[in-house]
């Protein structure tokens, strides 16, 4: 990597257009913010800070879904600080991207370290038409929501080398590939595992007008559906017309790819194999009735050991083709290699690791203090005070979803607190809670891409710093800001559309109650 290359910001560019420069602007003031870890331990301070000050202004709100009053806690009194002294240990390790992502990373090191990931760039490179890159880094992010959160571990970091392996700069291929991770959440071509997660909580909410109704886990799969193809196109031109341009030629170092040798096409079809094998023994565990990794009790595969072990899915479907690609063209010998490719995986995480300490820390900070619920809830409150109708009132609503977001990472607890509210105001406005799921999806999506309150934020940053050292928060949210803002225009146009043509979102989910 040259350290003196391309802050995103490149000096050879010999004209700016006024959108260029506000993101060059926002580029650098961010980036003369301390480094990512110092940043979150700010953070965790600043959060104890105002704790007291929500807790002695006596700041209190009223879960709609519960009935329970929510205060302010503050985390300077004795039980505070008990917290703080006690649970810094569990903020560690039981922030959710840590453990993720170093179960990833060992299937991954095998794979990287035996060659498989690079002979498959290679034969990527030369054989796939490059007009269609993007859109495929694109597409597969926003598929990549089959496997929860796989797609931040797994997808992220591999657009970044798909373009580089293009001659492309590599923090488009990240912001390609976050974009429809991320910034598509939304979206998908098929039913994913937050799908009846959100459903559950409409229909509790629904109940509470007409204890009859049904909320099916598909209710948004055809808004959905036509929102993935929206994403691609949108998250292709921007990144086309918009993100690379900007970025200019990358100046650090890319690895050349030739041509797969003999050997290497030999260690791929050992590879791919190794992959038929793997999803036949997992099919056999899953398409019976009474298969292993359904759930035991209702035979469910949405709620099941299955999706809850999806990152050991992952973890098998790169260490076992990994394994044979190494065995076959000789990379791997004995398990010392193995080990080694292992070892080494977690070596480059290092840097991570000291950072997502202070990210936890923070992050458990603020669900402590309840700062986030309140807000959550007082946000939801003041925009159905407003007491707008029709398409104003859902266009409302997406905005508001996208400003709690910047707060509030997780998209189960707020709809958890919000669809109690507007769920059922929406429904004796006439709208079926279909639509109104459709409308929070779209807040909760189009914000996540520049908030650094995103679980996943902090890890997108060392991917990006893989790179060049100097990329910081202010490097990501300038380079994802032009998707937040023409995903938040197309999607509300997507979904004016759809109610102006009184479209269902999904099976049994007419616009309008009946």
């Amino acid at each position: 990597m040259n350290p003196d290359s391309s802050t995103a910001a490149h000096d050879g560019r010999k004209q700016h257009s006024f959108l260029m420069r506000i993101l060059d602007n926002i580029e650098k003031v961010g980036n003369k913010l301390p480094h990512p870890a110092t940043l979150f331990a700010i953070f965790a301070l600043i959060v104890i800070i105002v704790s007291e000050i929500v807790y002695r202004t006596g700041s209190v709100a009223t879960h709609p879904g519960t009935g329970e009053t929510i205060r302010g806690i503050s985390l300077l009194n004795p039980a505070g600080l008990r917290f703080i002294f006690s649970k810094a240990t569990d903020n560690f390790v039981y922030f959710p991207p840590l453990g993720i992502v170093l179960v990833a990373m060992i299937g991954i090191g095998v794979a990287e370290g035996s060659g498989l990931i690079s002979a498959l760039l290679r034969h990527l490179v030369t054989a796939a038409p490059k007009r269609l890159v993007t859109a495929a880094v694109i597409a597969a992010g926003v598929l990549s929501h089959l496997a929860s959160s796989a797609g931040y571990v797994v997808l992220i970091p591999l657009g970044a080398m798909v373009f580089a392996a293009f001659k492309r700069h590599p923090l488009a291929g990240m912001a390609a590939a976050f974009c429809g991770v991320s910034g598509g959440f939304g979206a998908n071509f098929l039913i994913g595992s937050v799908d009846p997660i959100l459903a559950g909580l409409s229909e509790s909410a629904a109940n509470l007008i007409d204890s009859s109704i049904r909320i099916n886990p598909a209710v948004n799969f055809y808004f959905m559906l036509a929102s993935a193809f929206m994403i691609v196109i949108v998250g292709t031109w921007i990144t086309e017309k918009f993100v690379e341009p900007r970025l200019g030629k990358y100046g650090g170092e890319i690895e050349e790819f030739e041509h797969i040798e003999k050997r290497e096409r030999k260690g791929l079809i050992w590879a791919g194999v190794a992959v038929a094998f793997v999803i036949a023994v997992l099919l056999v565990m899953i398409l019976p009735e009474n298969g292993i990794l359904r759930n035991p009790e209702t035979g469910s595969i949405l709620h099941s050991p299955f999706m809850d072990g999806l990152i050991t899915a992952i973890l098998v479907f790169f260490l076992v083709p990994g394994l044979a690609y190494g065995i076959a063209v000789g990379s791997i010998r004995s398990d010392k290699d193995v080990i080694k490719q292992m070892t080494k995986s977690m070596k480059g995480l290092a840097g991570y690791i000291v950072l997502v300490f202070f990210a936890g820390q923070f992050v458990y900070y603020f669900k402590e203090s309840n700062i986030g619920v309140l807000l959550a809830i007082n946000g939801a409150q003041i925009l159905k005070n407003i007491g707008f109708t029709g398409i104003p009132l859902l266009i409302s609503f997406v905005l508001v979803s996208a400003f709690i977001n910047l707060f509030m990472g997780s998209a189960s607890a707020k709809w958890a607190i919000m669809a109690p509210i507007f769920v059922p105001m929406f429904m004796l406005l006439g709208y079926h809670p279909g639509i109104t799921q459709a409308a929070f999806r779209i807040g909760d999506s189009i914000t996540n891409i520049i908030t650094p309150m995103m679980s996943y934020f902090a890890l997108i940053v060392a991917f990006a710093q893989k790179y060049n050292e100097k990329y910081g928060i202010g490097t990501i949210i300038a380079t994802m800001l032009p998707y937040s803002v023409a995903f938040g225009i197309f999607w509300i146009i997507l979904l004016t559309a759809w109610m102006l043509l009184g479209l269902p979102t999904g099976p049994d989910a007419p616009l309008h109650m009946p």
